[in-house]
């Protein structure tokens, strides 16, 4: 948050209310123009107006919005169980970084041995199918055989070596390797144990079981995560969207390196009327998923004015914004854009200077006097 807004010097404090402020509606004032209200010194500290400089926004950014550092959703992988059975040790722990490859956990599984057995059974009949198709070929060959023969034969050659693929599709799904399946068709040699896998170099995010612990098939065993980059979600006030675009730069308070919105959503909450903004951020290390941080986005437009005010000298009517500026003899009613806000303060963009001063205070009677005459 940028520093609090000063009030000018010669600030008018509210020394009346009630009846004094519906006095001085009544008589003095006048509209000398559409934009512009005549007002005295004494008649302004009647009504209790203040006024205070606007300051200039640091380096046309919104004002500092909380945001949620989250794991980009395409950057996670959850490893399951291939088959039942029971961890019988785990390899890694939450936060260790593994290669793609590398051994995460073990697991003891009858399943996985019916699975060997059953690739090394379809493996026998696909050759024993494919050593009858041969003898009936020649048998053909020599007319000793008719040809519906021959065509049984293949017909069943056909169906032993599709049903080998599946059981060796089967074996790929459990995690084990060409090479591993190689040995197992070379040397028969079942095991008992399978060792899961990572299937991608990334970082442990969450370990969701124990050694000990039985499982079904496809239960949820680790959680990897690739840490960069990251995504900080952040919601802004649907009133200030206007001012944000996709490819807008976002800094984070504390983080030097900036990031880029990367979605402005279409949807707003219910709840809260604000819309998520997301900016993807490059991560050395210094971000962590999960943290809560402090964002301010870019402006549309780079080259923009950009002032703050208190939150008290915004006026609304509707979808537009505006504010009082003191002019000689009275105020001016002039029309700003509205880029971001929180409870405190507001950043718009207008015809203003530093030099400028704006009504923050008595703006309720200001706008009754401007009602008054039609505006």
């Amino acid at each position: 948050m940028s520093a609090p807004v000063k009030a000018a010097p010669h600030c008018w404090p509210a020394r009346f209310a009630g009846a004094v402020v519906l006095l001085a509606l009544a008589t003095a004032p006048v509209a000398a123009s559409a934009e512009d209200v005549k007002l005295s010194a004494e008649q302004a500290r009647n009504l209790g107006v203040r006024v205070a400089h606007p300051v200039s926004s640091r380096t046309d950014r919104t004002l500092p919005y909380p945001a949620q550092i989250v794991i980009p959703t395409p950057q996670l992988w959850v490893v399951s169980a291939p088959v039942s059975g029971m961890v019988t040790n785990l390899a890694v722990a939450r936060g260790d970084r593994v290669t793609i490859g590398q051994p995460l956990l073990t697991l003891e599984s009858p399943s996985y041995v019916s699975l060997q057995r059953d690739y090394l059974h379809a493996v026998a009949q696909e050759i024993l199918a494919a050593q009858q198709l041969k003898r009936n070929a020649d048998l053909f060959e020599g007319k000793a055989v008719p040809q519906r023969v021959l065509e049984s034969s293949q017909a069943e050659a056909r169906q032993a070596s599709i049903l080998a693929a599946e059981r060796r599709q089967m074996l790929h799904l459990s995690g084990l390797s060409d090479d591993a399946i190689a040995r197992l068709t070379n040397e028969a040699a079942i095991s008992a144990t399978l060792t899961v896998n990572a299937p991608q170099a990334a970082s442990v995010v969450e370990i969701a079981v124990s050694p000990g612990q039985r499982l079904e098939q496809a239960a949820p065993l680790v959680k990897l995560a690739r840490l960069s980059p990251l995504w900080a979600e952040i919601a802004i006030p649907a009133t200030s969207i206007g001012a944000i675009k996709t490819g807008a730069t976002v800094d984070i308070d504390g983080y030097a390196t900036p990031g880029r919105v990367i979605l402005v959503s279409e949807t707003t909450d219910a709840a809260t009327q604000t819309i998520l903004v997301r900016a993807e951020f490059p991560n050395n290390g210094d971000l962590h998923s999960g943290q809560t941080a402090a964002a301010r986005i870019g402006f549309i437009s780079a080259g923009e004015s950009a002032w703050e005010i208190p939150y008290s000298g915004l006026v609304r009517r509707g979808e537009q914004t505006s504010i009082f500026v003191a002019i000689d003899g009275g105020f001016r009613q002039v029309p700003v854009k509205l880029l971001a806000e929180d409870q405190d303060h507001v950043v718009v963009s207008g015809p203003i200077t530093d030099k400028d001063e704006v009504a923050i205070g008595g703006i309720s009677a200001l706008r009754g006097i401007v009602s008054r005459f039609g505006q």
